[in-house]
């Protein structure tokens, strides 16, 4: 399957099992979580990106992103399994 045969062009989000899942959601979270995981990010940013991460942790679930692949990064992982 490619991109486009799951969300066309002019397509921004689709719902799946209840879950409005928008274009960019694993993209925005792979962002969030590198600046997440980064060493020199303070403590006020971490809860920034923390807040837009748990924003997307029900698209990502119901995309079924962690059912596929594991976040190697053992706190980011920790992180998501709490929340």
């Amino acid at each position: 399957m490619r991109a486009e045969q799951l969300l066309p062009d002019h397509i921004n989000q689709t719902v799946i099992d209840g879950v409005t899942v928008r274009k960019g959601t694993v993209g925005a979270f792979l962002a969030n979580a590198r600046v997440w995981c980064d060493v020199a990010t303070s403590a006020s940013q971490r809860a920034a990106i923390e807040a837009d991460l748990l924003q997307a942790l029900p698209a990502l679930r119901a995309l079924g992103l962690f059912e596929v692949l594991d976040i190697r990064n053992a706190d980011l992982r920790a992180w998501v399994a709490a929340h």
